[in-house]
């Protein structure tokens, strides 16, 4: 695998505004040797990326990015390496991507109320094979003139103050850490201190994720807070975990860029010694 590596990055297929092969070519142009795509719940962008990696030199570690629920809590795990195939994990991810379907439906049809949006405002800015989820309600508030730009969208309009939020399905983490690693996987949390010190996952509680398999903790990643970076960081030498960072590009959709944050070669060597689903993919 060569370096630098970038293990958080999604494509069209879930709510970034870049095609698996666009975004390669941004992984190539931005000089990464290794990129991961871990879209939302689906591994559908696959296939496509190998292809456009396909004699770059460019290494793609094949990932997903799984949604999990604490309470009201949204909890992203970062799954590296699963077998595409298995059945229970794909049962899941089936599920959790129905659910986003209706609830964003649940969503428009709040926002309707109070803003000129329809559900055909929201479907022109999802590309073919994606599931609709609230990064394209918010493309479509800021086509419509409603928020200057997705993140502002997310920070007024979306945000569950403002009363137009509805939950959806979400296994508990510890669900999702055995359904990955029984596909071979490699389970990481992703970005574990972006609400501070005082919302982070309790040591007790991590120490159950880890006993079901957790293996790292993405804690390079800008929207982590340093205080909790720092609380994790002691937990991560004491349980062992290995301690990632990436960049969670969507393209334009956020204003994360390729590689901004990083992870050593060392550590993606433990994560692909530890997988049995499939195999990194050498361009």
């Amino acid at each position: 695998m060569r370096e630098p590596i970038d293990l958080h990055t999604h494509s069209s297929v879930s709510d970034g505004t870049e095609t698996p092969r666009e975004l390669i070519a941004a992984a190539i142009e931005a000089g990464l040797g290794t990129i991961a795509l871990t879209d939302h719940d689906t591994t559908a962008g696959w296939e496509d990326a190998f292809a456009a990696a396909a004699g770059t030199g460019l290494t793609v570690i094949p990932g997903m990015e799984l949604s999990t629920r604490v309470g009201h809590a949204s909890v992203h795990l970062l799954a590296y390496l699963i077998d595409p195939d298995d059945l229970d994990l794909r049962e899941e991810t089936l599920r959790i991507r129905e659910d986003r379907l209706s609830r964003a439906e649940k969503i428009v049809s709040r926002l309707a109320a109070d803003f000129d949006i329809s559900w055909t405002d929201v479907l022109t800015q999802v590309s073919d094979g994606a599931t609709v989820g609230r990064p394209h309600i918010a493309d479509a508030l800021v086509a419509r003139g409603a928020a200057m730009d997705r993140s502002a969208a997310f920070r007024d309009i979306l945000h569950p103050r403002h009363g137009y939020f509805v939950p959806h399905y979400a296994p508990d983490p510890l669900h999702a850490i055995e359904l990955v690693r029984n596909a071979g996987g490699v389970p990481v949390l992703a970005h574990p201190a972006t609400r501070g010190i005082d919302a982070l996952v309790p040591r007790e509680h991590l120490m159950q994720l880890v006993d079901a398999g957790l293996f790292g903790l993405e804690l390079r990643h800008r929207e982590n807070r340093p205080d909790g970076v720092a609380i994790l960081s002691g937990y991560a030498e004491e349980f062992g975990l290995v301690v990632t960072g990436s960049s969670d590009y969507h393209g334009a959709g956020k204003p994360n860029r390729l590689g901004e944050n990083t992870t050593e070669r060392a550590v993606l060597e433990r994560i692909v010694h530890e997988a049995s689903g499939t195999m990194p993919f050498f361009g």
